[in-house]
């Protein structure tokens, strides 16, 4: 027992431990201030606009959210992996990613308008919305950055430019709640926190890290991003399809009272994949320097990991299954006591995105892109018709049941589908009946 105790105080006291845990400590705070002032202010917002007005909101952001993924181009885990593997070349990796994501935003930012023009053609209050938030993703390039501080797990700087922007933007809209204001004048809040959040991270860069200015692209290193991405930005595309078509669908197929109770719902079951992504950046550099070691010793990493983020998976979903109606009521008010029923379902959905933030990191490590691409694309084919046959007879409870079913075959099902993915599959199948917790194999 002894020496159990001293190899983990051993443990404890390795630097890369310490730094690891540090950055995972300085995440959960961002994330614990969210889900403090970040959820009082919501629930007042949508207790203020009412389930339509606060359904009109959520499918503005959800239809700009379908074109965001794309301006990432599929490239924050390959600049991560190149910034661990080559860190001399920084500039030449950030100054790539960064010309790179700006062409993309502009384009994206277009498509965004061309498309609500085209699916709302006479909903004037969508079209402003949605030319308000999609200018999000002309600013957002500059959040290269972030990967460079989750490369050298420095997450600190990263929460502390989004959390300052937050809170300001909170006190923002405390006010504008008090005041009154239009729905028109929440949708600017979220394009100025993102502004301010930009701004302050790439003040951080400048003070620790170097000169932006200093920054290069390379045709070349641009070549070979877009090489290795390409079938990312296809899948996260996909990925975003399934994470958002349900409210864009539900907006379309049934009402904007819908989207605004199943959006209560997904507010409450989608706080916790956020603590748990920032667990997964924070091991995920020592995952990828593990494969230059031994296969063992990676899959070792990645069993231990995914055996984390099952125990937690499972301490929010189960009491959540059964405490749902009442966080509902509790948060958003009586209005949205439908949404208990949805949050009962939606919760599970996380069982297989929790897993799939690791999946991630396997596949571009793996560089395993064109199954992550096939697995994203049939995962949202799946949503779309479940989503088209099951919101016309049940509404939100539909959607719900639509996003489980794809988000198990799409993260889980598929990894047995494809041969070179089975060892990923092993690996969640032991973390989802506790197995992996006593063998890691």
């Amino acid at each position: 027992m002894r020496k159990k105790l001293f190899a983990f105080s051993n443990k404890l006291s390795s630097p890369n431990l310490r730094k690891i845990l540090s950055n995972i400590s300085w995440l959960l705070i961002e994330r614990i201030l969210r889900m403090g002032v970040g959820f009082f202010v919501l629930a007042w917002i949508a207790r203020y606009l009412g389930t339509a007005q606060f359904g009109l909101l959520n499918y503005g952001i959800a239809f700009v959210d379908l074109f965001g993924n794309l301006a990432d181009l599929g490239l924050n885990q390959i600049i991560i992996r190149d910034l661990v593997s080559e860190p001399e070349r920084k500039n030449e990796i950030l100054g790539t990613a960064f010309i790179l994501r700006t062409l993309a935003g502009v384009g994206t930012f277009l498509l965004s308008l061309i498309a609500i023009f085209v699916l709302r053609p006479e909903d004037q209050l969508s079209q402003i919305l949605v030319l308000i938030l999609a200018l999000r993703l002309v600013f957002q390039p500059i959040d290269v950055v972030d990967q460079l501080f989750q490369s050298q797990v420095q997450a600190k700087y990263g929460v502390w430019a989004r959390n300052t922007s937050f809170l300001i933007i909170s006190v923002v809209r405390v006010i504008l709640l008090e005041t009154q204001a239009s729905l028109i004048a929440f949708a600017w809040t979220f394009l100025i926190e993102s502004l301010i959040a930009n701004i302050f991270i790439a003040i951080a860069y400048q003070k620790t890290t170097g000169k932006i200015i200093n920054w290069r692209s390379k045709l070349l290193r641009a070549k070979q991003m877009m090489r290795v991405s390409w079938p990312l930005i296809l899948s996260s595309l996909a990925i975003v399809v399934y994470l958002r078509i349900d409210q864009v669908m539900l907006g379309q197929l049934a009402s904007n009272q819908e989207v605004g109770i199943y959006s209560a719902a997904v507010k409450l079951s989608e706080v916790w994949p956020f603590m748990v992504l920032a667990i997964v950046k924070s091991f995920s550099p020592a995952i990828i320097s593990a494969k230059q070691v031994s296969e063992e010793l990676y899959y070792q990493k990645i069993q231990k990991l995914a055996n984390l983020l099952t125990l937690i998976v499972y301490a929010i979903a189960i009491p959540m299954t059964f405490l749902s109606h009442f966080l509902v009521v509790f948060v958003f008010g009586s209005e949205y006591a439908a949404a208990g029923t949805v949050l009962s379902i939606h919760i599970w959905a996380s069982v297989f995105g929790f897993l799939g933030y690791i999946k991630e990191v396997w596949i571009a490590t793996e560089e395993l892109t064109k199954f992550a691409l096939a697995a994203s694309v049939l995962g949202a084919i799946l949503n779309i018709i479940l989503n088209w046959w099951l919101i016309p007879i049940y509404g939100a409870v539909g959607a719900a049941i639509a996003t489980v079913i794809s988000y198990g075959f799409a993260d889980y099902i598929m990894c047995f589908l494809y041969p070179p993915a089975r060892p990923m599959g092993r690996v969640m199948t032991k973390a989802m009946t506790l197995n992996g917790l006593f063998k890691n194999r």
